[in-house]
C-alpha cells in the first residue's frame, strides 16, 4: 500500500533559470531522442504497440510529448479521432497537433483530474511518464478511474532509474549533451526529473491493475533493474470488487 507520508513529492523551488533551463531541454530532448536513441526508442514505442487489445476504440496517451509515439501506431479513422494526447506543457501541446492534426489533444495535469468519464479508455498509455510524478498516487487513481474495467489495457514503459546500467548510459549519453548545452550540472535537473524509481511506481500501480506481462531493455533474459536501461509493463485493471480497502 501506498506510503501516504510521503506524496506528494516536496522538492525546493526552482530559480527562473533553471525553470527555463528544464523546459526547454524536455522540449529539445523530444525533437533529438527519435534520432540519436533509436535503439531505444525502437523499445518503448514497440512494447506498447505489441500488447495493445485486439480490439479497441479509445487511446489516452498520458506526457505524449511532441506525439511522436502516434507516428509508430497502425490506427483506423475511428480510433485516430478517439486518440487523446494529454500533455502538461501548451508548447509541447502545439507540437502534438501540427504533427497530428486529427487527435484530441489535452492540455491537463494527469496528477489533477483527467477530464473524462469513469471507464473511458480501453487503453491507457504511460511511456517515459511515471518517473516524473511527484503525486503518483492521484495519477494512478485517475487512470483507473478512466481505463475500461473490463476489456481496458494500461501499458507503461519506465526506466531502470537508479540502476548501474541506467546510470553509467545516462553519462555517456543524455549527461553528456545537457551539461554541453547548458555549461551547467545535470544533478540538479535529473533529481527534479526522475522522482521515482521502478519499485515505488510498481508499489502504486499494483493496488488498481493486474501485471499480464514485463520485459526488461536491453538484456531481456536478465530480468534486474540493476543492468537494464527501461522495463515494459502491460498491466489490466481490477474490478472494483478486488481493491483493496
Amino acid at each position: 500500500m501506498s506510503n501516504h507520508l510521503k506524496w506528494p513529492k516536496i522538492f525546493p523551488e526552482l530559480t527562473e533559470e533553471q525553470k527555463w533551463v528544464r523546459d526547454d531541454f524536455v522540449r529539445y530532448l523530444y525533437t533529438i531522442f527519435p534520432k540519436k536513441f533509436t535503439f531505444l526508442e525502437r523499445f518503448n514505442n514497440n512494447y506498447i504497440i505489441k500488447n495493445r487489445p485486439l480490439s479497441f476504440t479509445k487511446t489516452l496517451e498520458i506526457g505524449a510529448g511532441l506525439g511522436e509515439h502516434i507516428f509508430h501506431e497502425q490506427l483506423s479513422d475511428l480510433q485516430r479521432k478517439n486518440y487523446v494526447a494529454l500533455e502538461l506543457r501548451e508548447n509541447m501541446a502545439a507540437g502534438i497537433r501540427k504533427n497530428h492534426p486529427d487527435i484530441q489533444v489535452w492540455v491537463g495535469d494527469c496528477q489533477e483530474k483527467i477530464p473524462a468519464p469513469d471507464h473511458e479508455f480501453d487503453r491507457v498509455i504511460a511511456s517515459h511518464v511515471l518517473e516524473h510524478l511527484p503525486n503518483l498516487p492521484k495519477a494512478i487513481k485517475e487512470i483507473y478511474r478512466v481505463c475500461h474495467k473490463q476489456q481496458g489495457v494500461f501499458s507503461v514503459v519506465i526506466p531502470c532509474e537508479g540502476g548501474f546500467g541506467y546510470s553509467i548510459g545516462r553519462k555517456v549519453s543524455v549527461q553528456r549533451i545537457f551539461e554541453k548545452r547548458y555549461q551547467q550540472p545535470y544533478k540538479w535537473f535529473i533529481e527534479r526529473e526522475h522522482v521515482n524509481i521502478p519499485q515505488e511506481i510498481l508499489d502504486e500501480i499494483q493496488p488498481y491493475f493486474k501485471l499480464v506481462s514485463r520485459e526488461f531493455f536491453p538484456l531481456k533474459f536478465l530480468p534486474y533493474t540493476w543492468c537494464n536501461i527501461s522495463i515494459g509493463l502491460n498491466f489490466r485493471p481490477k474490478k472494483i470488487s478486488e481493491l483493496d480497502n
